[in-house]
């Protein structure tokens, strides 16, 4: 049994070896899995050797040109990521639609298939906008390799062109036509919509200035009556973003320093076919000019001579642009004393209680900085000198920001270009300057087409060709035909804005006239030539000389006979002093004159009123056969009142002729008045007559007079009719008749003409005026309340002067 039992236990004990081995080997292979499942291990990475590249599908693109896109070189390894780099240069190229790169062990085949190209490039459904138009907008051209990308972009750029002329509506689709040879034909196919106006432009929390007043601001307007015509009625949001620094503008130079435009919204109408513009804006309350001193930082600077120089005055409505005008005359002043680097600071001190504005010109010494160069780039045909003469500095001058930016405006009022940038960087040294002016050239020939009537001449045409910038010398070169129906004009012009490089305006005319006028019994043809200097003495004030040269002469219109008599006799054809006149042949006027003309409706202190003051002789008998001294005033002065809705306006002119010669003078050198200068009255209605052997002609006078006074208002239609109202009194004379031959002339039987004394006419009268997309109409109702007998009324008038 004992035996048995160890024999028992020592099998027992034999197999547990195996057994236990069995489970040690399946939990060493279960922790293994587990552990590599879990535990990462690095991986050997990819790479690929190619002896050789084989392209596929290529059938315009050289084979060569698309392994140059790869960058592989055969025999060298390269990763998988160098790989996917190949492939995507390959597509970036953009001449391909699909790439597909295939490694087949040591070659590498790509195969592509090519994006066609452009055949032809085509707009359908066009009407607003011309082909030729368009065209320019887009990139995509014939014989281009098409791109998707560009398409759809070209597309909306044609919509922005159409959403800029209020179609913002319009859609544009790139299509497709496939053709032969991997070509497509392009096509863009416009649905140009309703154009959607500006029905109405209100403004929120104005109390001040009515909307009317403020709509007359903004370039954008609404739609009116004439909408076909006006382009500004469409909703573009560049011009509304225009229109709101303008109001900026139109309150702060009115005084008004702190409005704010609070928001702008626009609306959709109920029916989708226009814009509601609403603006809310919050005007602040005006401010005047306090107390105005100046003190000065520099020893050479006397703030009393300065002070001296500013024309504002405490009291006036403050504006930012008198205090700009200031700093300008002071700077000037500091440098005609020699004081560079002068530098003036306005310091503003708010008074709220009184609502004025106390300034402070604080005269200080800027940073010692030279210009040292000034550059021009982009003027293709406006030479440097035409640019360089608008700054008032040159290279080795103190550098004024002031200067800068004055002499940047006056090269875009040039109006040459189409874009001016002028900018400033530094040059070699911290000290220096280099002024930097890009422009971009813009056409500046014009042919002018107009038309137009008078009661003075009918109706007629006028043909104007006109390059402003000839040459590219700046100069201006024109020739105008005005042809109607009882007078034509040809007149060739030319002017010299910098004569010498200097200030000085240089202007010739070259004219021939001919007039048939039905209020005359002859007619007339002239010649003439007329140069001119002007030149600036002051900040408004301009003075002119001049020469003419004139070649006249009053014609006849033919001669009748008097066919009771044997033989006939001849019958005269005009009264006894114009008849006189013709018998005097051609004759030859030269003269020479001085005019001055003083104009502040610019840059006047107060933006709603103006004045224009000329005076002026001319001194005949340098040469010619008349001898004369022929003088002249003007002077003209407006005011807007009642919010600026009113226009007041009163002239007055005169004129004085004193002739020297022996011989008579004749109706067309004496003083003729017409409705442009005289009212209520035909032309010449004004005046002595010869009424001498049955005819009524208009001599002239050698002086006359007339007075103006008119008012402007609006009449409560709405605004896009563009209709206003007017009144007006006129009154008047013409009278003098020294060395006038009169032998013969009678008036109603009366010896001697009519009128040669002359009496004050008063007319007065109403206006509308209607202003038009073909021009601004006057309509003019008038009455005199006192006239000569003799005299011959109009009670209506109507002038149009239009250019299209």
């Amino acid at each position: 049994m004992i035996l048995g039992n160890a024999a028992g236990t020592s099998r027992y004990v034999s197999r547990f070896p195996a057994y236990m081995l069995y489970q040690a080997l399946a939990f060493i292979f279960l922790f293994v899995a587990t552990t590599s499942l879990v535990v990462p291990t690095p991986a050997a990475a990819q790479s690929y050797t190619f002896n050789s590249v084989q392209v596929e599908g290529n059938q315009r693109i050289q084979t060569s040109t698309i392994i140059a896109y790869t960058g592989i070189e055969a025999g060298k390894s390269i990763s998988a990521g160098e790989l996917n780099a190949a492939y995507q240069r390959i597509v970036d190229s953009g001449v391909f639609e699909t790439v597909d790169l295939q490694p087949r062990g040591n070659t590498l085949v790509i195969q592509v298939e090519e994006r066609p190209t452009i055949n032809t490039v085509s707009i359908e459904g066009n009407r607003r906008i011309d082909d030729e138009a368009l065209q320019g907008f887009i990139e995509s051209k014939s014989r281009q390799v098409f791109n998707p990308a560009r398409a759809e972009a070209d597309a909306a750029i044609i919509a922005e062109a159409y959403s800029q002329q209020g179609r913002i509506a319009a859609t544009v689709t790139p299509r497709i036509i496939r053709r032969s040879d991997n070509r497509v034909d392009l096509v863009f196919e416009i649905s140009e919509g309703d154009t959607i106006e500006v029905e109405r432009i209100s403004f929120v929390g104005n109390q001040v200035y009515s909307d009317r007043r403020l709509r007359r601001v903004l370039q954008t307007k609404q739609a009116g009556i004439l909408r076909s015509f006006i382009r500004a009625d469409t909703l573009i949001e560049d011009r509304i973003e225009f229109d709101k620094q303008v109001l900026r503008d139109f309150y702060l130079s009115r005084g008004y320093v702190d409005f704010r435009i609070l928001g702008t919204n626009v609306e959709l109408t109920q029916e989708r076919d226009g814009f509601f513009l609403v603006m809310n804006v919050q005007e602040g309350q005006q401010f005047r000019f306090g107390s105005i001193t100046t003190s000065s930082e520099m020893s050479q600077a006397d703030p009393v001579v300065f002070q001296d120089v500013l024309r504002v005055r405490p009291g006036v409505v403050y504006s930012p642009s008198l205090i700009e005008n200031s700093i300008a005359r002071m700077e000037r002043l500091g440098i005609q004393q020699g004081i560079d680097f002068l530098r003036v600071e306005p310091r503003i001190t708010r008074n709220d209680r009184d609502l004025t504005l106390d300034v402070e010109f604080v005269l200080t010494r800027g940073p010692r900085v030279f210009v040292e160069r000034i550059d021009v780039e982009g003027n293709t045909t406006t030479l440097d000198r035409v640019i360089r003469r608008q700054f008032r500095i040159v290279e080795g001058d103190p550098f004024n920001p002031r200067e800068i930016r004055e002499s940047a405006e006056r090269i875009r009022a040039l109006g040459f270009f189409a874009t001016a940038d002028v900018e400033t960087r530094e040059g070699s040294a911290p000290d220096q300057v280099i002024v930097d002016v890009d422009v971009e050239e813009q056409p500046t020939g014009s042919l002018n087409l107009g038309g137009a009537y008078s009661v003075t001449d009918g109706f007629g045409i006028a043909i104007g060709l006109t390059e402003n910038n000839f040459l590219g010398r700046g100069q201006r070169l024109s020739f105008n035909i005005s042809t109607a129906q009882e007078s034509d004009e040809y007149i060739l012009g030319f002017s010299e804005p910098n004569l010498l490089g200097r200030d000085l305006r240089f202007d010739i005319d070259l004219g021939v006239t001919t007039r048939s006028s039905s209020f005359a019994t002859y007619d007339l043809d002239r010649a003439f030539f007329r140069p001119a200097l002007s030149f600036p003495v002051s900040e408004n004030g301009t003075v002119q000389l001049r020469y003419s040269y004139e070649n006249s002469e009053m014609l006849s219109r033919g001669e009748d006979f008097d066919t009771s008599t044997n033989p006939p006799t001849p019958l005269p054809t005009s009264g006894a002093v114009i008849t006189n006149e013709i018998a005097q042949g051609k004759k030859t006027s030269s003269s020479i004159g001085l005019s001055y003309s003083y104009d502040s409706r610019v840059t006047g202190l107060n933006p709603n009123a103006g004045v224009l003051f000329q005076i002026g002789a001319d001194f005949g008998g340098v040469g010619g056969d008349s001898e004369y001294i022929k003088s002249s005033a003007k002077i003209i002065a407006q005011q807007r009142v009642l919010n600026e809705e009113v226009v007041l306006r009163a002239s007055f002119e005169a004129g004085a002729l004193s002739w020297q010669s022996d011989r008579s003078s004749r109706s067309i050198d004496r003083y003729i008045l017409t409705p442009a200068i005289f009212r209520g009255f035909e032309p010449a209605g004004v005046g002595p007559r010869d009424q001498s052997n049955g005819f009524d002609d208009a001599i002239g006078g050698n002086y006359y007079a007339v007075a103006r006074l008119e008012a402007e208002f609006p009449l409560g239609l709405p605004e896009e009719i563009g209709l206003r109202g007017g009144v007006f009194y006129d009154v008047g004379n013409l009278w003098g008749l020294e060395n006038v031959d009169t032998a013969g002339a009678t008036c109603g039987g009366v010896v001697g003409p009519c009128g040669a004394d002359g009496s004050w006419r008063h007319v007065v009268g109403v206006s509308l005026l209607w202003t038009t997309a073909f021009g601004p109409l006057r309509f003019n109702f008038s009455k005199a309340l006192k006239k000569e007998v003799f005299d011959k009324e109009q009670t209506f008038d109507l002038t149009i002067q239009a250019r299209f």
